[in-house]
């Protein structure tokens, strides 16, 4: 069976005060961040941070995209503009101030390679 050559996905995750991998771009796709919104449900501002991990000669570098964010009580904030292009392999984690009140979504378009 042909692979799909363009599969929209969307992602949802509740930030914890760890980072954790929210998307993975699959071997063999590229993923395009179309959207990433975090939402702060808390009474009190809360802070967000959004990285992308690539592998460079084996070494994880991590790129803050946005990192220690702000996000007023009850609020949602876009998270980039334009467009962000994640290659096979590549990682997005997401991680917060507290525990259970900030959430995020991502729309990401996954195109063949």
């Amino acid at each position: 069976m042909a692979l799909a050559l363009n599969v929209y996905r969307t992602i949802i995750s509740t930030a914890t005060t760890e980072k954790v991998g929210i998307y993975t771009a699959p071997v063999g796709y590229t993923g395009i961040v179309l959207l990433a919104q975090a939402t702060n449900t808390n009474t009190a501002t809360q802070t967000f941070t959004l990285d992308y991990t690539r592998s460079v000669s084996g070494v994880a570098v991590t790129f803050p995209v946005a990192s220690g964010f702000p996000i007023e009580s009850n609020d949602s904030t876009g998270l980039i503009d334009g467009k962000l292009v994640i290659q096979s392999g590549d990682v997005l984690t997401i991680s917060g101030s507290v525990e259970t009140d900030i959430k995020f979504v991502a729309s990401i378009l996954e195109t063949l390679n």
